[in-house]
């Protein structure tokens, strides 16, 4: 039996009918040239063979005894395909809007506990003639470097696939339920082995508490007690903060990787911080538009990866810090700036006491009160009135820069799907895949109704960004643009006072059509369109 960590199960015992803990992507894939079969059946025969090469298919919870102590993972001898893998036809005219909406219908349902918690959906009728892959995965297995991983072992890197191995037969065991004296044995066991590891890294946590919390030395070696001037434990609230409902809403936009790094080189800043910049930019426009821009600048609640290099580990070992959005700042530039200067702030701290922040603890009869408490909390809608630690959460996933394939189709998008909560009604997660990076918006249908509004003002601002990074390049362009037209609307050989007047009557045309160029150059690049760019 493989126990659950404290991190994983908590996913489990948190999640309630309005907030469910599942993970997920949308991808749209074009089939190959001429393409006559059923890629439906294409696609269970692909996942069929593939199931051994990840555990997250095949394990399933048992649970404990009256919730006394975290799940275990248990093999599933028995794995139905026809419940886990779902064909979905759009009705006319099959639009981008259309399948968006249904990604998020089928987001805001819960897995079925009593199998291996993954799904996925084949989704045609779309107009542009391909086809969209939504999978969807309960948070307790994977985090989002796992999701990568899965990735990896589910999609190829060239159209005709690659040879799979078989699984190794194994011995059929007589299909049982674990005893309830197995079970409890098993959970005493794993709590013992809990609080021995938690005695061991108290040491490394007390000296890791102790660097968060002391001030830094200056110079001189003195630390400064005095607090900060704006400091301020919460955040402001917004009509994001409220208690949600089950119901979602979700939007897919895109803009070129190459773009955002250079934005990010241009300003001197991190690729993540052109990230934060982008959603704070198009936050701040969104609340402008509303009238409900707050006074104090918005905070995003932001997940940092806890794995050392190289771990694929199918489990979750995150944690979670909170970094300004700085939408106090009118100018996109200096408010860059300004999230930048407050994220190296909190990486510094939290490169601190990473090693040291524990992702697994004891959870004996813990469960059933985590899970009470927080359909309590949801239900008495207390996040609508208790103070905001966040106003949305926004993550950023490094993905896989190849162009992967599945069942022979070339995968275009990598949309991420994730999780809102009580009290932050926004969840944004941003992916990137072979050049792009894909924006997925994901929010409870009642506190943010107009997402495809919220999502095409982060495109705005992405393009905002890109026009102030490039300024002064942009009009030394424009000139070079403007002197070769000129110049060449000049024959050789025709007198100074004949160019003369050729130039000054040709020059306005030659110059609105030298700026035209340049400004459609630097429009050019994030798609409005979202799930069907590619």
């Amino acid at each position: 039996m493989n126990h659950l960590s404290g991190i994983d199960a908590a996913f489990l015992h948190l999640e309630s009918p309005e907030m469910p803990m599942h993970v997920g992507s949308l991808h749209v894939l074009e089939l190959p040239a001429g393409y006559e079969g059923d890629f439906f059946e294409d696609v269970k025969d692909c996942l069929a063979k593939r199931l051994h090469l990840a555990d997250v298919f095949t394990r399933k919870l048992a649970l404990m005894p009256f919730d006394l102590s975290n799940p275990v993972w248990v093999e599933d001898e028995d794995i139905d395909l026809e419940h886990h893998i779902r064909h979905i036809t759009l009705p006319k005219p099959g639009s981008n809007t259309q399948l968006q909406q249904y990604v998020a219908r089928l987001h805001s349902t819960l897995l079925d506990r009593s199998r291996p918690l993954w799904e996925f959906f084949v989704i045609d009728g779309l107009r542009s003639g391909e086809v969209a892959l939504y999978i969807k995965v309960h948070h307790a297995r994977l985090d989002g470097q796992a999701g990568v991983a899965l990735g990896r072992a589910v999609f190829d890197v060239a159209p005709e696939g690659r040879h799979i191995k078989p699984p190794r037969p194994r011995a059929r065991r007589n299909q049982y339920q674990l005893g309830v004296a197995e079970l409890l044995g098993a959970a005493l066991s794993n709590t013992a082995q809990q609080v021995l590891k938690l005695v061991k890294t108290l040491p490394a946590m007390g000296r890791a508490a102790t660097t968060l919390l002391l001030p830094e030395k200056d110079e001189h070696g003195k630390r400064n007690w005095s607090l900060p001037k704006d400091l301020n434990f919460f955040a402001p609230r917004t009509a994001f903060n409220v208690a949600i409902t089950n119901q979602r809403r979700f939007a897919a936009r895109t803009v070129p990787l190459a773009e955002v790094k250079e934005i990010a080189k241009r300003s001197g800043v991190s690729v993540n911080d052109v990230v934060l910049g982008t959603v704070a930019g198009g936050l701040r426009d969104y609340f402008i538009g509303h009238r409900e821009l707050p006074s104090r600048a918005l905070t995003a609640a932001v997940p940092v990866s806890l794995r050392v290099a190289g771990d694929e580990s199918a489990n979750n070992q995150v944690s979670m810090v909170t970094m300004t959005l700085a939408t106090d700042v009118a100018d996109p530039l200096q408010r860059l700036k300004a999230i930048a200067a407050g994220s190296s702030e909190t990486k510094a701290r939290l490169g601190r006491v990473k090693t040291a922040i524990p992702t697994d603890f004891p959870m004996l009869a813990a469960p059933w009160l985590m899970s009470g408490l927080a359909s309590l909390y949801g239900r008495s809608r207390l996040a609508n009135v208790l103070p905001a630690v966040a106003n949305v959460v926004i993550s950023n996933v490094p993905g896989i820069q190849q162009q992967l394939y599945f069942a022979g189709a070339r995968i275009i998008s990598y949309y991420p799907v994730s999780i809102p909560a009580h009290g932050m009604a926004l969840n944004v997660t941003v992916q990137s895949y072979n050049g792009r990076l894909d924006f997925g918006l994901i929010g409870c249908r009642r506190a943010v109704p107009d997402i495809m509004d919220l999502a095409d003002s982060m495109l705005a601002e992405h393009r905002k960004l890109l026009a102030l990074a490039r300024g002064p390049e942009a009009d030394k362009m424009t000139q070079q643009v403007e002197a070769s037209a000129a110049k060449s609307a000049v024959p050789a050989k025709a007198t100074k006072a004949a160019a003369a007047k050729r130039a000054t009557r040709r020059k306005p045309a030659r110059r609105g059509a030298a700026l035209k160029l340049i400004k459609s150059g630097a429009a050019a690049g994030p798609s409005r369109k979202g799930v069907a760019a590619s």
